[in-house]
């Protein structure tokens, strides 16, 4: 069984590389017109030229997504590019990292309230939607406690947290809203890729602790987003998906 998107209006809030270009190209290659928005010029407009080969409709725009009117503004252009919303994916994040102010202020604004503002200003065209939904990308990070990396740590738990709160919310209306925890992520010109080329212990001691072997690629998150906002999964909302190869499983 094909995931079918014909028809359907799919917008990638951090769309142009990594995880959110996979969703992106992935929902495009079933059939859907997307949008997606970034920071960079460059690699948005290639991943938009690459969703457009499918035969889509294909929309792109910049956006700094700690920036809360240029948030609504973008939902605003991919509403009116794409003729309506079907499913949002909140996949941005500021990569916060440490204890301290700019650690929280940039999980906070971008992996937070990016994707509370998104989804505020996405809800009318998600309403008007038949099956619409709305899926929110975190991470393992946030199913535990982490001493490395304790602010991302905890916006993400919070991200989790708000999927089910904002499921409960919007079950009467129809909406369903999901959530993917990714592990450790490697692909082209990405962190993990960057640690592992300059041979950092940390990547090692990752990789050992995945069961199956290996890091994630963005794919394998890709096609659980595809499930999650597909027909397949009509009666799955509030729920929080790990998609690690085990990893979380590990000590």
């Amino acid at each position: 069984m094909g995931f079918d998107f014909k028809g359907r209006r799919v917008v990638v809030a951090g769309g142009s590389r990594g995880i959110g270009r996979s969703i992106a190209l992935g929902f495009a290659a079933a059939g859907a017109d997307v949008s997606i928005c970034a920071r960079g010029a460059g690699t948005l407009e290639a991943t938009r030229a690459e969703i457009a080969r499918h035969g889509r409709r294909a929309h792109a725009a910049t956006c700094d997504l700690a920036d809360g009117p240029a948030v609504a503004r973008y939902v605003a252009e991919a509403e009116a590019a794409l003729g309506g919303i079907d499913v949002l994916v909140n996949n941005a994040s500021g990569f916060g990292m440490a204890d301290d102010e700019a650690g929280w202020a940039a999980g906070l604004s971008v992996d937070v309230m990016a994707m509370v503002r998104a989804s505020h200003a996405a809800l009318p065209a998600l309403e008007r939607a038949a099956g619409s939904s709305i899926i929110h990308i975190s991470s393992i990070s946030g199913l535990r406690p982490s001493v490395r990396t304790p602010a991302y740590a905890a916006v993400k738990a919070t991200m989790i947290h708000y999927t089910q709160s904002q499921a409960a919310a919007l079950a009467r209306k129809g909406i369903r809203v999901n959530c993917i925890a990714p592990g450790s992520i490697e692909f082209r010109g990405g962190m993990w890729e960057k640690r592992r080329l300059a041979g950092e212990p940390l990547y090692d001691r990752i990789l050992a602790s995945i069961p199956f072997g290996r890091l994630d690629e963005p794919e394998d998150v890709a096609d659980v987003a595809l499930f999650l906002a597909s027909p397949f999964a009509r009666w799955v909302t509030g729920q929080t998906i790990a998609v690690d190869g085990g990893q979380v499983l590990g000590a």
